[in-house]
Formats: structure tokens, C-alpha cells, sequence
């Protein structure tokens, strides 16, 4: 029991504390993609850490489980868990926890589902505003070219992402700033970002009060944008990508002095206008070596007992 209980510390405490220390360094904006390691190596920690807790109280609270956790270890191993004591609140615990696991995994179920039929939507649209020519395959196009009043690019997520910009946008885009704007769009497909976005927005509405998952889910919607900017500034230069910005967001008021949906765009032209350094690689390798471990911390804490009884003679 007193293992679970440690666990069950060790990740509500990492639910809490994580926020605030990331919320503190000032890295995450010159390294986005190092940034989103980190957040997910963290969360992963939060989640296994809970996992864990409720196995070892479900192990505790009952004699199946027990049997078949503990099944090949030795008596000694089992012991050194004094899994007898608590039983009742083992219970307790271990039922709360997995009530937690089930929504979790209902609620990213769900989010799943909500963006497979936004998905359909939006392909039903797009096929409403740019039928199929004769001969033309369904999603074979990698661009699509729509007819609007309104500058505008986005990617459609899927098995055969496209990329879609509007005629507005082709008339405002001038040289190579519609070429980085695609491949900013581009950026956001090779690297799945859209599972990111599932992942954290299930996580923030399952668990509004905890607050890793809801600084999780809005850092990865800020991160994925900077690592595309990235993208698409190492291609065609920092000043090509921040007026291709402008110019599709200027009519929108996003630039003016009312908070607007879209008020990190001025944050990250002002960002790809004057540059920070970027960090060392050695110090981006030790920062992702790091984070790796994150998540092996629960496993140690679960594993101590087992290691000290078997290392005894």
C-alpha cells in the first residue's frame, strides 16, 4: 500500500508542479520541438504513475489480482510490497483510479471520433467547393486550390494529408512567402501534430481541474505552430515566413489592440522578426536525455521493493 500511496503523490505532484517549472524556463519558445518532447515525457510520467498506483492497490485490495501480478516473482518480492495491510482502502483506491483510466480512455475515444467526422466535413465540403474531375481519385491531390474572399491555408489531417489555400491567399501571397507557407502546412503533416492536439484536448476535457493536462493541451497547440514556423523559416528564411503571416492575418484584427481567438500570431511574428539563439546542441541532447527519464522515475519507485528483496541473500 505504501508504494501506491508514493505513486499516487509522485504523480500529483508532477501534475502540479510540472506547469509552473515549464511555465518558468525560457527555452520552450527557441526550441519548440525539444519543448514538445518535454511535455510529453511528462504527461507520460503523470499517467504511468497513476497506472501504477492503481495496480499495486487493486493488488493489494485482491488475491486474483495479486495472483496474477505477482505471479512469476518470488514470495520474498511479494512480501517486501506488504500488500496484506489497507486492504480496504486499497480498494478504494484502486477503484478510483481505474474509473480515471476509463475515462480517460473514453474521453480520448471520443475525440477520436469527433475529429474522424469533423474530418468527413470537411472533405464533404471541400469536394462540395472543388468537385472531382473525371478521371480524379478522391484525396489524390496533395493541394487544393479553392475559389474565396478570404486569405486563408490549412491542412486536412488523414491517411493522405492536403493542404488547402484559398485564390485570396494566392493573390496576397507574393514570391516565396506562399512557398513557406506551405511548408509550414507541411510541417504540421509530417510530424502528425494533429495526434498531439487529440491527445492533449482529451486529457484537458476529461480533467479540467488537473492542471498538467490543461497547460499540456494549450502548449501543444502553441508549440506545434512554432516547430511549423521553424519548418518552414529554415527553408525559406524567418522575415519570408513572418510577412506570409501578416498578410494572411492582417484583415482578421489579430494585430490590433483587442485580444482576439488568434492573439498568439503577433507573438510569433515578433519571434521569427528578432530571433533568440538557439540552444546548444549539447544542452537540446541533455534536455531530451532528461525528460526521457522522467517517466522511468515511477517505474523505480514501483521496482525499489522488488530490487531490495532480491538483492538480500
Amino acid at each position: 500500500m505504501l508504494v501506491s500511496l508514493v505513486l499516487l503523490m509522485l504523480g500529483a505532484l508532477a501534475a502540479v508542479a510540472a506547469p509552473r517549472l515549464l511555465s518558468r524556463a525560457d527555452w520552450p519558445e527557441r526550441e519548440p520541438v525539444v519543448a514538445l518532447w518535454v511535455w510529453q515525457c511528462v504527461v507520460a510520467a503523470v499517467l504511468l504513475s497513476f497506472a501504477l498506483s492503481m495496480t499495486f492497490s487493486a493488488a493489494a485490495a485482491w488475491q486474483l489480482v495479486r495472483g496474477h501480478v505477482f505471479a512469476p516473482a518470488p514470495h520474498g518480492v511479494v512480501e517486501a510490497y506488504a500488500l496484506g495491510a489497507n486492504g480496504p482502502w486499497s480498494a478504494v483506491l484502486a477503484v478510483v483510479l481505474a474509473c480515471g483510466g476509463l475515462w480517460t480512455a473514453a474521453m480520448l475515444t471520443r475525440e477520436i471520433l469527433r475529429a474522424r467526422l469533423r474530418r468527413r466535413q470537411r472533405r464533404g465540403e471541400l469536394l462540395v467547393r472543388s468537385p472531382i474531375m473525371p478521371g480524379e481519385q478522391p484525396g489524390s491531390e496533395p493541394l487544393v486550390v479553392l475559389e474565396g474572399a478570404r486569405p486563408d491555408a490549412w491542412w486536412l489531417p488523414g491517411a493522405a494529408p492536403q493542404l488547402v489555400i484559398t485564390t485570396a491567399a494566392l493573390r496576397r501571397l507574393k514570391g516565396r512567402q506562399l512557398d513557406a507557407v506551405l511548408a509550414h502546412e507541411q510541417g504540421h503533416a509530417q510530424a502528425r501534430h494533429d495526434w498531439l492536439l487529440h491527445c492533449s484536448s482529451a486529457l484537458a476535457n476529461g480533467f479540467p481541474q488537473i492542471p498538467v493536462f490543461a497547460a499540456f493541451r494549450d502548449e501543444m497547440h502553441r508549440l506545434v505552430e512554432l516547430a511549423a514556423d521553424d519548418v518552414a523559416s529554415r527553408r525559406f528564411g524567418r522575415l519570408t515566413i513572418a510577412l506570409a503571416l501578416v498578410e494572411l492575418n492582417e484583415d482578421r484584427g489579430v494585430f490590433g489592440p483587442c485580444p482576439t481567438p488568434d492573439a498568439q500570431l503577433p507573438q510569433r511574428v515578433n519571434r521569427l522578426l528578432a530571433p533568440v539563439p538557439r540552444l546548444t546542441a549539447g544542452r537540446r541532447l541533455r534536455l531530451t536525455a532528461a525528460a526521457a527519464l522522467v517517466p522511468v522515475v515511477p517505474l523505480l519507485v514501483a521496482f525499489v521493493p522488488a530490487l531490495r528483496a532480491l538483492g538480500q541473500p
